[in-house]
Parts: structure tokens; C-alpha cells; sequence
């Protein structure tokens, strides 16, 4: 299903000023890719993971850091044949898809510079992901498309961040309930497509409590934060599907982290489409930005093997020959950053 970079997004891309964190990941990413190109699934690899990731906003561009843990994570995995995902800033009474036809993203955000209001991510129309996914409901399931609405911005940002040359088709599905086991039930429907080389994804956020977030101490992180995390982490390790299935009586801290639940529960659907959801996950990143949790993981079982090697590859070949350190016009200091851009 994967095809050529699209060249509106690259022409978009190419208009962010040079020392911007993100123009940076990007330069990283294509010496990355031309030392060692992104190796496509195959059938012999056996089904694509599914994963729940942490989706940030508009400053995960400003965050080279977390860029370089999501790019690691999706280089450590083949190369999908096609991505499914599900946001927690899509939810709907039934089950919906976006537009199988080229559609603008949907920008659900407010407040932020205007570059980030002309982002492009132009990925492959996703009909034939779209049939599958109808495949694999029952009959007695209505999907609708909703043929003018494009991915949002729990969907594009962070795998605009992950695959940046848009050349895999990306599908959005609603969140239809909050029920944690009516999810799981639907991440298991969508199981098989795993087997096609469909990566299935679950967005949203392991701590959403923004109201309850100290703005002007926002490397602090508050204790209820840090205490939903830990709750999680530890039952995602131990496989403990019935504890996270219970987590409005027993996750503490759960009134401040997640005053609406909708970031948390697209855990579910990762749960569900994993071959063996009581088996523990592997947690790809962690830690805390702006005092939430970014902790996301995978359910793959071949992930730590994929990991060792290509991280090893992927540091050597994102540190060029010329490394300096350089000041840009922003509140960051770039490492390696401008000199190659700027000759």
C-alpha cells in the first residue's frame, strides 16, 4: 500500500524556518533513511504490533527528544502496510472512518503559532485499508464515512512525527463508547488486520488532566500524575487486563488525570487487537512533559528484538561529520542543527 512521498506535505515541510526543532528531525530522519532504508512488513514477519502512544500537541515539534523516541519506536518496527488509528479526539454514538479520499486535517487545536495551522500530511487514499476494516464487522455494525472529515491532530501529529514522508495510508477511526470492554471487543475485531501489515493504533494520552496542570511550574510533576502512571505501567507490565478494565474504582489520582476518559481508553483497542492482551507490554517511551505522562508501548513480541539493532544504526547514522552546536532564533539550543541547512 505504501507509495511515494507526497509532495504537498514536502513542499509544506520545506517552508518551516531551518532551525526549527522539527526541520531538524526531519534532516535526522532522511540521514537515517538513506543509510538504512525503512524495511517494509512482510508476511514472514508475522502480524504488525499494535501500539498506544502518547500524542502531545503542536510543542511535541518543539521536542527533539520525544521526536527521536517516536521515530526510534516506528524504525524499530517494519515499515506498515497501512496504519489504523483511533484518537480520543474523535468520538462518536457509532463507529466512523475518515474520508477515503484526499481531505484536509483537521486542526483541534488553539492558541499555537501559525505554522503549525499549515502542516500538511497528504498520505495514500485508504480505500483499500477502509474495505478491510468493513471486513472484519459484523453485519449488524454500521460504519459510516464521513467523507469530509480528515485526520486529527491525534492522529497526524505524532505519525507526522514517526513516518514524516506521508507515504502510507492512514485511516482514522472514531472512539464509539467509553466502555472499556466494548473497546476491547472492537480492538480484538480489528486483530486480524495486524496480519495484513495493518498497524493499529490507540492515541490519546496516559495523563490528560491539563485544568490541573501548574502552568507556571510545568517541569513539575504533580503527584497525581505521577501516581496514575505508575497505576497503569504497572498493570500494563503484569498483563492485568481486569485491573485496567476497573479503572474508575481503583486507578488513583484518576479525578485529575483524566477529568473525561477519552485519552485513556483507546488503550483498549490496543488491548484488544494484541494476539494476547494479558500478556505484559513493552513500554517504548516514558517520563513526563508538562507534568503528564507521555508512556506508550507496544504489543508485539518482537519489538525488543527489532529495537537493539536499529537503534544502534540509527544513532550512528544521525550524527553527521560536521556536528556543532548551534543557537537558533527559538527558546532551544539545536544540536547539530542549522550548520548543513544554512551552507
Amino acid at each position: 500500500m505504501t507509495t511515494t512521498i507526497s509532495s504537498a506535505t514536502a513542499a509544506a515541510d520545506s517552508l518551516i524556518d531551518p532551525c526549527h526543532p522539527f526541520s531538524v528531525h526531519l534532516r535526522e530522519v532522511a540521514a537515517v533513511e538513506a543509510a538504512s532504508p525503512h524495511r517494509a512488513w512482510t508476511p514472514a514477519d508475522g502480524p504488525m504490533p499494535a501500539l498506544y502512544l502518547s500524542h502531545g500537541a503542536p510543542p511535541t515539534f518543539e521536542d527533539l527528544e520525544w521526536m527521536s523516541q517516536l521515530h526510534t519506536w516506528s524504525r524499530a518496527l517494519p515499515k506498515p502496510r497501512a496504519i489504523l488509528i483511533v484518537s480520543a479526539h474523535w468520538e462518536s454514538e457509532s463507529i466512523g472512518i475518515t474520508s477515503t479520499r484526499a481531505t484536509d486535517l483537521v486542526y483541534d487545536f488553539g492558541g499555537f503559532a501559525d505554522m503549525y495551522y499549515r502542516m500538511r500530511y497528504d498520505t495514500p487514499e485508504p480505500a483499500e485499508l477502509a474495505a478491510q476494516v468493513l471486513s472484519v464487522m459484523p453485519d449488524s455494525e454500521q460504519v459510516f464515512e464521513h467523507r469530509h472529515r480528515g485526520l486529527d491532530h491525534g492522529a497526524w501529529l505524532p505519525l507526522k512525527v514517526m513516518y514524516p514522508d506521508a507515504d502510507i495510508p492512514v485511516l482514522q477511526l472514531s472512539l464509539p463508547t467509553s466502555n472499556a470492554s466494548r473497546l476491547l471487543a472492537l480492538g480484538e475485531r480489528l486483530r486480524p488486520l495486524r496480519e495484513q501489515g495493518v498497524l493499529v493504533v490507540g492515541s490519546g494520552f496516559m495523563t490528560h488532566g491539563l485544568q490541573y496542570v501548574d502552568w507556571s511550574r510545568p517541569d513539575v510533576v504533580p503527584g497525581w500524575s505521577k501516581e496514575f502512571d505508575l497505576w497503569a505501567g504497572d498493570a500494563l507490565h503484569r498483563g492485568d487486563v481486569e485491573e485496567l478494565l476497573h479503572f474508575r474504582g481503583r486507578a488513583p489520582g484518576l479525578r485529575y488525570a483524566h477529568p473525561s476518559v477519552e485519552h485513556f481508553t483507546p488503550l483498549f483497542v490496543t488491548l484488544g487487537a494484541a494476539t494476547d492482551p494479558e500478556v505484559g507490554v513493552q513500554t517504548a517511551i516514558d517520563g513526563f512533559v508538562m507534568g503528564l505522562a507521555k508512556r506508550s508501548f507496544d504489543r508485539a513480541r518482537s519489538w525488543v528484538d527489532y529495537a537493539a539493532k536499529a537503534t544502534v544504526e540509527e544513532a550512528a547514522a544521525m550524527i553527521p561529520d560536521d556536528a556543532t552546536i548551534v543557537t537558533c532564533s527559538y527558546r532551544w539550543t539545536v544540536i547539530r542543527a542549522c550548520s548543513a541547512a544554512v551552507q
